[in-house]
């Protein structure tokens, strides 16, 4: 029983020594996640930059958070553009969505995603690179129109794959975007553009 109060108050006294982050513009941040080095939790750090908020990646590039979810302990981040005349995303520099490995972040299961401008050398991976593949619809939406025609491949990001990086690179595939929890028969009006992140709890 000693022991039980004794991990009680440990853990409470924990949880009060960070404190919740104020709001960034309009969005609410909260605990473990932290927009300052004065609340939340500095392992779950994002940045409030100019009223919004984002998620720097291992490159230092920055992704504005559409959504957080602290029920789930998840946050869906926004798709990097896409260059119109080259079909390049505007991450490729940086290698595309790099997650710190030692940081409590990583990406969710629930992640479809879209290469676009791939080499043929992906022909040779088990991704769908099919006329049926969920691309080819993308490919006629406004964003993706840029990257018609190229050889452009979809999967489900799932436990057998590396969690914490969606990779692009010239001689590769060039581009991508994301859908979360994308049903087989959605039509792209309904996709949810996004990037699924989940974290683990602090303690």
């Amino acid at each position: 029983m000693v022991h039980a109060i004794l991990f009680l108050f440990v853990f409470v006294t924990q949880v009060s020594a960070y404190r919740v982050c104020p709001k960034c513009g309009k969005s609410k941040v909260p605990y473990p996640l932290s927009a300052d080095g004065n609340c939340g939790d500095p392992r779950y750090r994002i940045y409030c930059n100019d009223g919004v908020l984002e998620f720097m990646s291992a490159q230092g590039f920055y992704y504005k958070i559409n959504r957080i979810n602290p029920k789930t302990n998840k946050l869906v981040i926004k798709p990097p553009s896409i260059e119109e005349d080259t079909c390049y995303s505007s991450d490729l520099d940086q290698g595309g969505l790099i997650l710190d490995e030692s940081l409590p972040f990583n990406i969710s299961t629930r992640n479809t995603v879209m290469l676009f401008n791939c080499s043929d050398n992906i022909l040779l991976s088990p991704l769908n690179c099919s006329s049926s593949s969920f691309c080819r619809k993308f490919e006629e939406f406004e964003e993706g129109y840029g990257c018609k025609g190229t050889l452009c491949c979809h999967y489900l990001k799932d436990l057998s794959m590396t969690s914490h990086r969606i990779r692009v690179r010239v001689g590769g595939c060039t581009a991508y975007t994301c859908v979360v929890d994308k049903q087989a028969n959605d039509s792209i009006e309904s996709w949810n553009f996004g990037i699924e992140l989940q974290w683990l709890p602090p303690f």
